[in-house]
């Protein structure tokens, strides 16, 4: 039975590979969930940490926690936000995704496949609070209907977000 768990938490940590999300659609993103400073984000699989930064200078949320699985993107993430001095309301924890407790978060940020929504939406479903807020970019979770879908433009290439919430 061990190495059946082993092999799922292994499937995980490689289905996503790390491609960063552009800054009009972080912003976007934040805007859509309607962040502010009473809001706890949590964005996983936070790559470069600038989900994290944005909704702690841009939005002034009361706390930001990003969860990362390889080990070179927290050292970037972690260096960004001790040169800004965030340290004191920001977290990256390096981790699996599937392991972090949600409970404390009022948002949820997401960039990963549609399969991996789909895999994390018990998760989500179990710890997230109603009221809570989960915003995907690019890719759906199925059996949820958003209550917004957006498509923004960083200049180049069109962006669906999707807004759900708990």
């Amino acid at each position: 039975m061990a190495e059946t768990t082993d092999q799922s938490q292994y499937d995980r940590k490689v289905l996503v590979p790390y491609v960063p999300t552009p800054e009009v659609v972080v912003d976007r993103m934040l805007q859509l969930a309607n962040v502010g400073p009473d809001d706890v984000v949590y964005d996983l699989g936070c790559g470069d940490g600038r989900i994290v930064l944005q909704a702690l200078a841009k939005y002034n949320v009361k706390k930001a926690v990003g969860i990362e699985i390889r080990e070179d993107l927290v050292k970037v993430a972690r260096s960004k936000i001790n040169e800004l001095s965030l340290g004191s309301r920001a977290q990256i924890l390096h981790g699996d995704m599937f392991e972090v407790d949600l409970s404390e978060a009022t948002v949820v940020t997401l960039f990963l496949l549609t399969s991996v929504n789909n895999m994390l939406k018990p998760k989500l479903e179990k710890e997230l609070r109603r009221g809570s807020r989960v915003v995907s970019h690019e890719f759906e979770i199925h059996g949820w209907a958003p209550s917004k879908v957006e498509v923004c433009s960083n200049g180049y290439l069109k962006h669906k977000i999707y807004l759900y919430m708990r």
